[in-house]
């Protein structure tokens, strides 16, 4: 089974993800978290957090969140040695160059504009690129 997190603020988003890894029978088991200090706490068992052991295979990145945004989560996770690689995924509702180009250069593999839909997703390449890396 795979372990994905998903670091964002709405229910609403959360919910349709859920529904989309269901949808296309992704075996999954998803981690939540509400801002990037939330995932970090997950991710390295602080301010008494059970740690997710194994790491995720995954990480979807909103990048609008309150206390520690999406690329500022970014810019700590790949200072780590033990989460860096982790293949991070964007999902937001910014069509801005500026965010997609700041996100590519913190080194994510995706950048999906909500709702998380695998099938008729605007940027229908990387939903699949992620599908194939939850499916493998």
């Amino acid at each position: 089974m795979r372990s994905v997190l998903l670091v964002e603020d709405d229910i609403f988003d959360t919910m349709t993800a859920e529904k989309s890894f269901v949808k296309f029978n992704v075996p999954h088991q998803l981690h939540t978290a509400f801002n990037g200090e939330e995932a970090l706490d997950l991710l390295l068992g602080r301010n008494g957090a059970e740690p997710i052991r194994p790491l995720p295979e995954v990480i979807l990145l909103d990048l609008n969140m309150p206390r520690m945004n999406g690329c500022e989560f970014l810019t700590e996770l790949r200072a780590n040695p033990e989460l860096q690689s982790i293949p991070v995924f964007i999902t937001t509702t910014s069509e801005m160059d500026l965010d997609r180009m700041q996100a590519e250069k913190l080194g994510v593999n995706g950048y999906i504009l909500k709702p998380l839909d695998f099938e008729t997703g605007t940027d229908l390449s990387d939903s699949l690129s992620l599908l194939e890396k939850l499916l493998k």
